[in-house]
């Protein structure tokens, strides 16, 4: 039986990845507006079994480990483990839909609007479809899941068929999709969850999660091929 794909935070260390868990760059499409779009996907980075990733921010071989965090002082100690997204998000509302929005995890992807209007107005006028269909698709983009909707009289959420895989946001967090296990540095198990954002700056207030920090950071990232 082949080993099930997980990730495994290392305290003040780096994420440890196994059982052949794609390692893939996503990169944003804009407008001409600045406005995103949608996501591109690039061939996998590494066809290894296993590897560590960096979460300090400080390697010279971004995405993967170099051993930077002993020379940075890194305390990456994870403190995001006993909630659930429904014990922390608030609903929107809706018409024909419930939107729900967790913004200690938001990365700021920015797919959740654009230069008219964005999904936290949007819900006030999801009666009209083509605003509802919006909707869906801005907050199936949100890379962190945030931001989720359900349909009237579900009571699960409606989520995007993502692969298990590990992305490489462009100056920004690794999304991993499909529900991938992920224990935290003191040896939990976070709510599984079809789409996550995990820190790669070193700066989120969330650890093993993204926040966000990234961005007042100033963090950038290359990756080697």
């Amino acid at each position: 039986m082949s080993e099930q794909p997980e990730i495994t935070s290392r305290v003040s260390g780096p994420l440890m990845v196994s059982g052949q868990l794609p390692l893939v760059r996503k990169t944003p499409v804009h407008s001409e507006h600045g406005e995103p779009l949608a996501w591109k996907t690039s061939e996998p980075v590494t066809d290894r079994a296993s590897y560590a990733l960096c979460r300090c921010g400080a390697s010279e071989n971004k995405p993967f480990c170099d051993g930077a965090h002993t020379g940075a002082g890194f305390e990456g100690v994870d403190t995001f483990s006993d909630s659930t997204y429904e014990e922390r998000s608030s609903e929107l509302g809706g018409t024909g839909i419930t939107v729900s929005d967790d913004r200690s995890i938001c990365m700021h992807a920015g797919f959740c609007g654009n230069r008219h209007s964005n999904v936290w107005k949007q819900v006030d006028s999801s009666d009209d479809t083509m605003v509802r269909l919006a909707i869906i698709n801005e907050v199936e983009k949100c890379p962190s899941g945030a931001l989720t909707y359900k349909f009237d009289g579900d009571t699960q959420d409606t989520e995007p068929d993502y692969p298990q895989q590990v992305g490489i946001v462009d100056d920004g967090p690794l999304w991993v999709t499909g529900s991938v296990k992920i224990t935290n540095s003191a040896g939990d198990v976070l709510e599984p969850r079809n789409r996550v954002t995990l820190c790669r700056c070193g700066a989120s207030a969330n650890k093993p999660l993204c926040d966000g920090s990234h961005k007042d950071a100033g963090f950038t990232d290359s990756v080697s091929e």
